[in-house]
């Protein structure tokens, strides 16, 4: 890539309009809505274990956390880095090397999470990674919280979309994330994913992914009738064309939450009745490409630790 490419792809942290929230920050001399400035800060780049089986396997996906994130949820499991507490500075370069370096670890794919304020550098590394001889796949894993046109950024590097849809009310989008317009957001979004990777592509040998969108929905303790409404979105709008990964593993961690009764919902762990009601709806539904968690999933040992491991 030329030195005009890479300035014009670094620009766009000026006057930032990269996620919906339009903050316009100039990101060069002040931090953006997402808490992070026109450089790149990450938290950990390792084998993780813990995402869906086409995705993980058996030898892992190369997971790269960023620092910071545009949606910053009040019960976020990874707040350490959404709320920008850690982060290592590093350059363009090294971030190609962190690939390569997942990749000879035995890494399935490149595992980009909480992206979307990063896209620029993103895609500038993954493009030139390519060209170094890359060949596994981009997995975007986001909140589902995009711009289209941010998308675009990207259409040459990702080929696998691993977005949440995470409310499908304006109010529960405003109470949790202060995002009123998420769901015609996330809607948006998806379709543009959709239409940039189609329908998922497995490895006939091996299951795992090479190209499509698998959409989470987290069941959210006392929500189970807004998941319902989500899938039910999701399979009536894209039937087949997509995954749907139903997720139980909530992990409430007190500390963060704010301390209103308003948020009390969210101080516990879903139950199994709950959980079992939103699987059974979704295979009433007629949902068959759809993923579901067995046992306990809710435990904060399932989140990483943000300790610069592979950094």
């Amino acid at each position: 890539m030329d030195t005009f490419s890479v300035d014009t792809y670094k620009s766009l942290y000026s006057g930032c309009r990269l996620c919906p929230r339009d903050c316009g920050k100039d990101r060069k001399d002040s931090f953006g809505v997402c808490l992070e400035p026109d450089r790149l800060f990450i938290a950990r780049a390792a084998l993780h274990m813990w995402e869906e089986p086409c995705i993980s396997g058996e030898s892992g996906s190369g997971a790269v956390f960023f620092s910071g994130c545009p949606l910053k949820c009040v019960f976020c499991q990874n707040h350490e880095i959404s709320t920008s507490k850690v982060g290592k500075e590093i350059s363009v370069e090294r971030l190609i090397q962190i690939f390569f370096e997942l990749k000879e670890k035995g890494a399935n794919n490149i595992n980009l999470v909480t992206p979307t304020h990063y896209i620029p550098h993103i895609a500038i590394a993954g493009l030139i990674a390519k060209e170094k001889g890359l060949n596994i796949p981009f997995v975007y894993n986001t909140s589902g919280y995009e711009k289209p046109e941010s998308l675009d950024l990207l259409k040459d590097v990702v080929s696998v979309f691993l977005p949440d849809f995470k409310y499908l009310k304006k109010e529960t989008a405003s109470k949790y994330s202060k995002a009123p317009d998420y769901p015609d957001v996330a809607k948006k979004a998806l379709e543009k994913m959709v239409s940039m990777v189609g329908a998922p592509v497995f490895d006939k040998d091996t299951g795992l992914i090479k190209s499509g969108v698998i959409v989470r929905v987290l069941v959210l303790p006392e929500h189970t009738n807004e998941a319902i409404d989500i899938i039910k979105y999701l399979y009536e709008t894209y039937k087949d064309d997509i995954y749907i990964s139903i997720m139980s593993q909530y992990t409430p961690i007190p500390s963060i939450l704010p301390k209103d009764k308003e948020y009390d919902s969210l101080r516990r762990k879903i139950t199994k009745r709950e959980y079992d009601k939103v699987i059974n709806a979704a295979l009433n539904l007629g949902v068959k490409n759809a993923f579901f968690q067995e046992g306990d999933v809710c435990k904060e040992s399932f989140i990483p630790s943000f300790d610069y491991e592979g950094v």
